[in-house]
């Protein structure tokens, strides 16, 4: 799928979240759960199915990596790509679009 594919079309809460959480480090399943728990104040509970499958999908898009681990550790430890990180900051604008417009008519609401 295309960079402008993938841009057009906005991204699930979970899946920007799974997205901001690789935003900063690349972390393995359980660190991004705990990652998202902590960036979404709880209010975005993964669990380890949904968050898999999820990554899944993020592979095949190109927009997360599988990292190779040199240790003899099983953890599978995953990364944003440059990809993941361009449409996630095109999402985040485009939700902040959406936020000022909102704001700028619920204000004129406020007489």
């Amino acid at each position: 799928m295309e960079v402008d594919a993938l841009k057009s079309n906005p991204l699930t809460e979970s899946t920007f979240y799974i997205l901001l959480a690789l935003a900063s480090e690349p972390l393995h399943g359980y660190g991004i759960i705990k990652k998202v728990e902590l960036l979404s104040e709880n209010t975005i509970i993964l669990a380890a199915g949904t968050l898999y499958g999820a990554l899944e999908n993020l592979k095949k898009s190109h927009l997360v990596d599988q990292m190779l681990i040199q240790d003899n550790s099983r953890r599978k430890v995953y990364q944003i790509t440059d990809t993941g990180l361009e449409v996630l900051s095109h999402d985040y604008l485009r939700m902040k679009k959406l936020c000022l417009i909102a704001e700028s008519i619920l204000k004129k609401g406020e007489k």
